[in-house]
């Protein structure tokens, strides 16, 4: 059956009105259409000889049913004039000539002898809808007899489809009997003649996919009813819609000057999809800093994500350092390395491993960021000698950045992005974090209500001498948010224990907000419960409505697949203990991506992490004679262990210690992995105690030394600090086949990682190592710069000048990191003898749905 469905030039559904449709015109238009809602309409008996709106709203549920609220919705979204759609855009004066046009459309034809033919009421009726209002009662008015109306809408279809020689597969999986057309619905007097190929001109506003031409390509998959769950969605347009074959409906249309042309199947579910603008949520902190703003934000994308959507995130740091590069590890944590080479707040690697994206150094952005940006424009005269000043030129140049940087792909598809997550650094009442908080009370206005949410994350503290949770400090936060211009949306309490229900009524009703707008996140036994914490709470239901996002409500197979993580996490038995030894062990943070990395190899093989972290210098004998219980407690842990890490660092505090830690792994043939610095103290220890180089050491450490086993790059300047490394995804090129290495990474030709470092192994001097056994399996595409080391006759002693651990992810682990796991729970000879079948990447799907851990992964080298 063929209809035609009109659809305004410049509108694409769930958006804000555009101003491009121009006012008067639609006065006119309305003018011919005296009826002011779609009750008084149905109950017209001329109606349906209004060809100026649809009252038919094509979206089904999955059940093939038609709600009163989608209808609700369509008719705000599709009441356009046909007229208008059918007029070139911005001509009102043509629209003198309307009666004359419509007589001439009435049996206009189209390409294959097709006509159009307009304001004709459907006759005969099938027979469905005879038995439906055969008694001679009028149609239901209301939101009840639209619901009624549209769904007999999708019978008429299958009865008229079925007369044709269509298929005849009944009108849903729950009914019997078809439905039929909606009265006011235009049919073509050719009956159910085919498409054409294409209809013109099309509008270079209209956008159509191309998946809704016609039959699917040989292989392709059919986008289905529930695009979130694992399956592909269609490609972009105002449309889109899937095929029989998988369970939804089949729509086949083009587009014609505002109007669509279109063929349909009677199916089981119908559903609409729509472009839709940028959506913007902002995660603001109160009453401390630290409270867990990132992992909510990270969260909170990957939910989005698990609909079916494309997410990204900006980090918004209010200090005036440039980037995080020449940050102290004690004040800020690590600091993340993006593949671009920014150097970024740590938080930003949350965003990557939760989403499984890849950002840029522009997702972060500084106080100094902005006012460098501004000062240089205003240096290159951009302003035009104005008074340069907070409000509007710096709050003018965050709303930009965050606009442009919104758009930008960090999908490996390359396609932009639908929803950005904003996480704003530090505590609402900070003085440096004003002229964000003004910038973007600002922008909530730009971007329009639909198009803007604000999630603020508060603590809900429980003093040990009364037990009581107090709600005094959110009070005040939200107070203060308010008092600077923008309201909660969603208020995220934070605290040690479940919330009681009372505290949450009491939030709601002194915040101003809804109780279902007061989600709980209490301390949970890994991060992996916080993407559930928030799902069961409702907030995918939330974001659907609030921000008109075409999303099911149901959890897809991603988050299902996060559920199974965090269950399997909690379940594990089998524990592996890992010896850090580092000199920033004091602040956990300082070392966020690597214990990640570890935890994500862990949970691959169905191990518990057991991490304990040793500070390098009580490994000295220094600190024997002035605290010989450090030391020896420090010896115990070390000893204890299955595996032993030595991350990255900078400076010449602890090395000493690290080198006795490397020397023990190296001798008493524990499992080893020697990260940036790691690798650069495995070659010296090598040096000095299997080369017989006593004074073997870097020029960091000791410049003057004759044998400089690690030195500074060429390209190092040493009077700047900030962004002169060796930084971001650089390749690195296996020279051996035989090389544990490249088997866990799959047997690659090369691997492309992220470096951030000043220093490298003197080249000179590397043949002097591989004659002892130490092997340079891997080095740049140049073959100048070492980037891997193995050590023979070991279990597993390796090191890599770069850092595997910021692109490991929770269900893609990184390959160094999974070899040392392995070893260390002695099951990587099994693992490689398999040839690696078990791929990380796989070894979830591969589990059990009752993500039982006693699922061996592999087997042991012992058995």
């Amino acid at each position: 059956m063929k209809y035609i469905i009109p659809r305004r030039q410049t509108y694409p559904l769930h958006t804000h009105r555009p101003p491009s449709i121009v006012p008067p015109t639609e006065q006119i238009l309305k003018k011919r259409c005296p009826f002011k809602n779609s009750s008084e309409r149905r109950d017209n008996p001329k109606a349906h000889l209004q060809p100026c709106f649809l009252s038919s709203y094509l979206k089904a549920s999955n059940r093939g049913t038609l709600t009163a609220e989608s209808l609700g919705l369509a008719e705000q979204r599709l009441r356009v004039p046909l007229q208008l759609a059918l007029l070139l855009p911005g001509q009102p004066c043509l629209l003198l000539f309307l009666p004359v046009l419509l007589l001439l459309l009435r049996a206009a034809p189209l390409a294959g002898g097709q006509q159009l033919l307009l304001a004709r009421p459907l006759q005969p009726q099938p027979a469905a809808q005879t038995a439906q209002h055969g008694s001679g009662r009028r149609p239901r008015s209301g939101r009840a007899g639209a619901a009624a109306e549209t769904q007999a809408a999708a019978a008429a279809a299958s009865a008229c489809a079925t007369s044709a020689g269509g298929p005849r597969d009944g009108a849903g999986p729950g009914g019997a009997g078809a439905p039929h057309l909606p009265r006011r619905a235009w049919l073509s007097p050719a009956g159910l003649s085919p498409v054409p190929a294409r209809l013109s001109p099309v509008p270079a506003r209209v956008s159509v996919p191309a998946a809704l031409g016609g039959a699917l390509p040989a292989g392709a998959v059919p986008p289905a009813s529930h695009p979130g769950r694992g399956r592909p969605r269609p490609a972009g347009g105002a449309l889109g819609l899937g095929s029989p074959a998988a369970g939804s409906p089949r729509l086949r249309c083009r587009a014609l000057v505002g109007a669509a042309a279109c063929n349909t199947f009677p199916t089981q579910g119908l559903r609409m999809y729509a472009d839709f603008p940028m959506k913007y949520i902002l995660v603001t902190g109160g009453v401390i800093s630290g409270i867990g703003k990132g992992i909510i934000a990270s969260s909170i994308g990957t939910i989005l994500k698990s609909c079916g959507l494309r997410v990204t995130a900006i980090k918004i740091d209010p200090y005036i350092n440039i980037d995080a590069g020449t940050f102290s590890p004690y004040e800020h944590g690590e600091v993340f390395v993006l593949n671009d080479g920014g150097e970024v707040d740590l938080d930003l690697g949350n965003y990557e491993r939760f989403l499984d994206i890849n950002l840029y150094k522009d997702n972060n952005i500084t106080t100094g960021k902005i006012y460098q940006h501004v000062i240089n424009k205003e240096r290159h005269g951009d302003y035009l000698g104005k008074t340069v000043q907070v409000v509007p030129h710096i709050t003018d140049a965050v709303q930009e950045w965050v606009m442009n940087q919104a758009k930008v792909p960090v999908d490996d598809d390359k396609k932009e992005p639908q929803i950005c997550v904003i996480e704003l650094g530090g505590t609402i009442g900070d003085i440096e974090g004003m002229p964000f908080v003004e910038a973007f009370r600002q922008f909530q206005f730009k971007a329009k209500r639909e198009n803007f949410c604000n999630i603020h994350v508060s603590l809900v503290p429980q003093p040990n001498a009364t037990g009581e949770q107090k709600t005094k400090p959110t009070q005040n936060s939200v107070r203060a948010l308010r008092g600077l211009g923008l309201s909660p949306d969603l208020i995220v309490c934070r605290s040690a224990k479940p919330i009681e229900m009372a505290v949450k009524e009491k939030i709601s009703m002194f915040c101003h907000v809804e109780p279902e707008q007061v989600i709980f996140i209490h301390d949970v036994s890994s991060t992996y419960r916080v993407p559930i914490l928030l799902e069961e709470q409702g907030i995918i239901k939330y974001f659907k409505q609030r921000l008109n996002l075409p999303i099911d409500d149901q959890p897809s197979d991603l988050l299902m697949k996060w559920k199974k993580m965090a269950c399997r996490y909690e379940r594990l038995l089998k524990v592996c203990s890992i010896a850090l030894v580092g000199k920033y062990t004091k602040l956990s943070d300082c070392y966020a991506s690597v214990f990640k990395a570890l935890e994500h190899s862990a949970l691959a093989i169905n191990y518990k992490l057991d991490l304990m972290y040793i500070d390098s210098t009580e490994l000295e004998r220094s600190t024997e004679a002035e605290n010989s219980v450090k030391y020896h407690q420090a010896w115990h842990k070390l000893c204890k262990a299955d595996g032993i890490l030595v991350p990255g660092g900078f400076g010449i505090r602890g090395t000493e210690g690290k080198l006795q830690a490397i020397s023990w792994a190296r001798t008493k043939k524990k499992p080893f992995l020697g990260v940036c610095l790691g690798m650069q103290l495995a070659v010296v220890e090598f040096a000095r105690n299997c080369l017989n180089w006593e004074d073997a050491n870097s020029t960091e450490f000791d410049p003057d030394t004759k044998n400089p086993v690690v030195i500074d790059m060429p390209e190092h300047n040493p009077g700047d600090m900030g962004g002169t490394m060796r930084l971001g995804k650089r390749r690195t090129v296996f020279k051996t086949e035989n090389s544990v290495l490249r088997k866990l990474y799959g047997d690659e030709m090369f691997v492309e990682e992220r470096h951030r470092h000043r220093y490298e192994v003197n080249p000179e001097l590397t043949h002097c190592f591989e004659e002892k056994g130490l092997k340079f399996v891997g080095h740049d595409t140049e073959g100048s710069r070492m980037e891997i080391i193995e050590l023979e006759n070991h279990p597993y002693f390796v090191g890599v000048q770069f850092h595997p651990e910021f692109s490991s992810r929770p269900m893609k682990p990184s390959p160094p990191y999974l070899g040392l796991l392995l070893a260390a729970t002695g099951t990587l000879n099994a693992y490689l003898q398999r040839g690696c079948k078990l791929s990380p990447s796989d070894s979830y799907s591969d589990l059990s749905d009752d993500s039982s851990p006693e699922k061996e992964f592999p087997y042991s080298d012992t058995s």
